[in-house]
């Protein structure tokens, strides 16, 4: 035990849907997916230091959501009860990622906590064990443990690793809140989709279908997509609102985030194939 770290301070990315197509719904109302995560290097910091005293505690960050429903609070309580630790965490939480974007923040949060105390509690959980606890989280946070590019089945949960370039991205985001929710309850999101293949993704064919749903809703994520497509095909993430457009440069990405229009927000990430906290968390 004399090499257990009593501190981890970590690395916690965005991901982007490069398409996400619904083919079918559960009898429990959850969605039958198919969708392709790649990580982007815009990245909220955790710190995360043991106590003694076994409490859980969030000292910083995420102020607009109340700590009994911040994901990485119920993340370690899960692991807390369900192992019964003595040990408590206090985790500082400095955020990048924009909350309502579809880039999936307060799942990678959840997962860097989980792959966190699995380290810093000695648990000694295997990857797909975490994963498994994750799911119980929300269906984003297993892709986040996994850590590679894949292709996602099932509700997300089935994960097969896919090499993708790492290209420069730039993101948008076009002032809106989406609620996940909503896009998946309305009756004009298409969930019959042809199954695809990750051939016909890689061969280009792939959209959002969520997407139609979200610019009726939103009409300003629409405008977001039509001003974005006038330099690069561009699509939205996930339920949204962000929306983003591969480019070959950053200087290329930046160029036209120079050109952003004042009432949007933007950066420029670049696409990543592995999340870099697992090595850390992981490789003992």
């Amino acid at each position: 035990m004399s090499n257990q770290p009593t501190q981890l301070n970590l690395r916690s990315p965005a991901k982007l849907n490069l398409m996400l197509h619904i083919v079918g719904r559960r009898e429990n109302g959850y969605h039958e997916l198919q969708t392709v995560f790649q990580f982007i290097d815009l990245c909220d910091d955790l710190q995360f230091r043991l106590n003694e005293d076994g409490a859980i505690r969030r000292l910083s960050g995420n102020d607009e959501v109340p700590a009994a429903q911040d994901l990485v609070i119920r993340a370690a309580q899960l692991l807390q009860q369900r192992f019964n630790v003595h040990h408590g965490i206090d985790i500082q939480i400095h955020k990048r990622i924009p909350m309502g974007g579809g880039l999936g923040g307060g799942s990678s949060n959840a997962a860097t906590t989980l792959m966190a105390l699995n380290r810093l509690w000695n648990l000694g959980l295997d990857n797909a064990s975490l994963r498994a606890t994750g799911l119980q989280l929300g269906a984003d946070v297993p892709i986040f443990i996994y850590g590679k590019s894949a292709w996602a089945e099932g509700v997300g949960e089935q994960l097969s690793e896919v090499s993708l370039v790492e290209p420069w991205y730039l993101v948008l985001h076009p002032g809106v809140f989406v609620s996940t929710a909503q896009i998946f309850a309305s009756k004009d999101l298409t969930r019959d989709c042809h199954p695809s293949t990750i051939r016909a993704f890689l061969d280009g064919r792939g959209s959002n279908v969520c997407e139609p749903v979200a610019c009726r809703l939103y009409p300003e994520i629409q405008r977001a997509i039509d001003w974005l497509s006038e330099y690069a095909p561009a699509r939205m993430t996930g339920t949204g609102a962000c929306v983003f457009a591969a480019f070959e440069s950053r200087q290329s990405a930046d160029k036209v985030l120079s050109r952003l229009p004042e009432q949007w927000t933007g950066f420029v990430a670049r696409g990543l194939n592995s999340n870099p906290v697992n090595p850390i968390c992981f490789d003992r």
